[in-house]
């Protein structure tokens, strides 16, 4: 049984003998190498953004079918977080992360060479599945730092899942207006193969594999569920919210999880513990990421087409470079707001800085709600939203790991990772629709009106202090403390044992 006591802050034991004696030097290198691991895995999102309204061209498909090369990495993303996590509790962390990088390799390489429809989606969703990367990146920094170091550490790394989505979006557009397509994936096969050679080489191999067996049946229905369901809200726009299709994979694939969750309580190994996970302190943690990555996501789907529409249309005029330009610095400002979110975890505790950072959220959006008509008035909004985003991902997955047992933390903040995943999703569709729902006509162009990108900022602000309300509701460390002894007192019994 575990001697893990629940706190607001990281322990890291394991950290204590690995960095006793040694130049902190050492584990700020390793901590730098899983940040820029991080920054080149989230940098996929929003890798071929640029090319999309070309892809059919490219690809010589539909545009509904070349809708499926983003789909399919958001998918692989969010089941191959959990399924990460818990690997590398069981194998070892650096191990899994060395995968990861290589499945990245891997799937770039793909993309670059293929030049049809198939094996651009297999390619896509081959460097979705290298986001597991982050989740078991951020559960390993506990045991590679010192103590002094590792809530800055965590921040970093949690604020890598938005700056490598927000820098990819102008990096990505300059490299496919100067060369060809192929060279987005040239580049990230380039990258992928400098974080494969980093871990192989500076992350130490700490004997933290916990053993045990694989869970394969959780696995695949984990996975079947989130498919079906995470479908569903994605193309429910483009196939109609009533239609069978779009009704029986959400049926589908809620059905499918409630079996799955019937199964992995039974299961004596399950791929995610959720009795651990029904803990109040997890469960809420992980519905605030939920409300956080939604109102995340809001501002990377609306600002972009609002800076983009011509200005005869009622938008701001934008080119794609240009709108990502100024949307990179509210990606860079997530980084800069890490050491912030550290120092707030340090003083105040995660769950007070998490519910800061939802309520800096939500104030950005409000901002955007009544500053709308320049460019630098979103830009300011975006660096406000990005704030609140890079202080609130940084104090989940402290929460989270200050919750569980070290043995389960990896699986337990890749869970944290899907339920973000979750949220943005959700984002995308919801966004979508309220755009869609009120357009103005241009000749036979029809574009968002000013109302539809008023009300995606309405929304965002209203998810953002929805989570500032979820995260306030979390037990306070000594309750956990609680409640965990008293866990394990019930783990003890005889009736339990048996």
């Amino acid at each position: 049984m575990s001697s893990h006591q629940p706190d607001d802050r990281v322990h890291t034991p394991v950290a204590e003998e690995l960095t006793d004696g040694e130049h902190s030097g050492a584990a700020v290198a390793v901590v730098a190498v899983l940040c820029f691991g991080g920054l080149v895995a989230s940098l996929m999102q929003t890798l071929v953004i640029p090319i999309q309204p070309e892809l059919p061209r490219l690809l010589n498909t539909s545009i509904s079918n070349a809708s499926w090369v983003i789909t399919a990495t958001l998918l692989a993303a969010a089941v191959a977080m959990p399924i990460a996590g818990r690997l590398g509790d069981m194998f070892g962390k650096q191990r899994i992360m060395l995968g990861s990088a290589a499945l990245l390799v891997v799937g770039s390489l793909i993309c670059a060479l293929g030049g049809s429809l198939i094996p651009m989606i297999i390619g896509r969703a081959v460097q979705g599945l290298a986001m597991g990367f982050i989740p078991v990146g951020i559960s390993l920094m506990r045991e590679v730092t010192p103590p002094k170091l590792t809530s800055m550490a965590v921040a970093a790394m949690s604020a890598t899942l938005g700056v490598g989505g927000a820098i990819g979006l102008p990096l990505s557009a300059w490299v496919a207006q100067s060369f060809d397509w192929r060279a987005l994936f040239w580049v990230a096969a380039g990258l992928a193969v400098v974080v494969t050679l980093l871990v192989a080489f500076l992350v130490p191999h700490v004997d933290d594999s916990n053993g045990g067996r694989f869970d394969i049946v959780g696995a695949v229905g984990l996975a079947l569920g989130l498919s079906g369901m995470l479908i569903a809200v994605s193309k429910g726009n483009d196939w109609g919210w009533g239609s069978g299709t779009t009704l029986g994979l959400l049926v589908g694939g809620l059905a499918i999880l409630l079996l799955w969750g019937v199964f992995e309580l039974r299961h004596s190994d399950p791929l995610v513990d959720l009795r651990t996970t029904a803990r109040p302190s997890v469960l809420l943690t992980n519905v605030a990421a939920i409300a956080i990555g939604f109102g995340m996501m809001a501002q990377a789907v609306v600002m972009p087409q609002l800076l983009e529409i011509p200005k005869a249309m009622g938008g701001l005029g934008q080119t794609l470079l240009a709108a990502g330009l100024w949307m990179a610095p509210g990606g860079l400002m997530m980084l800069v707001f890490a050491p912030v979110s550290g120092t707030l975890i340090n003083k105040i505790g995660a769950k007070f800085t998490m519910a800061i950072g939802a309520a800096v959220l939500g104030l950005g959006y409000f901002g955007a709600f009544l500053l709308m008509n320049a460019p630098w008035q979103l830009a300011v909004a975006s660096v406000i939203c990005s704030a609140g985003v890079g202080i609130g991902y940084a104090a989940m997955p402290t929460l989270i790991m200050s919750s569980v047992p070290m043995q389960e933390a990896g699986a337990a903040v890749g869970l944290n990772g899907l339920m973000r995943s979750i949220g943005t999703t959700s984002a995308s569709a919801v966004m979508a629709l309220v755009l869609t729902s009120s357009t103005v006509s241009y000749g036979s162009v029809e574009v968002p009106s000013h109302s539809a990108f008023q009300w995606c900022f309405l929304i965002g602000a209203i998810a953002a202090f929805i989570g500032v309300a979820i995260t306030l509701s979390i037990p306070a460390a000594r309750k956990r403390a609680a409640a965990k002894a008293e866990s394990d007192a019930t783990d003890l019994t005889p009736a339990a044992q048996a």
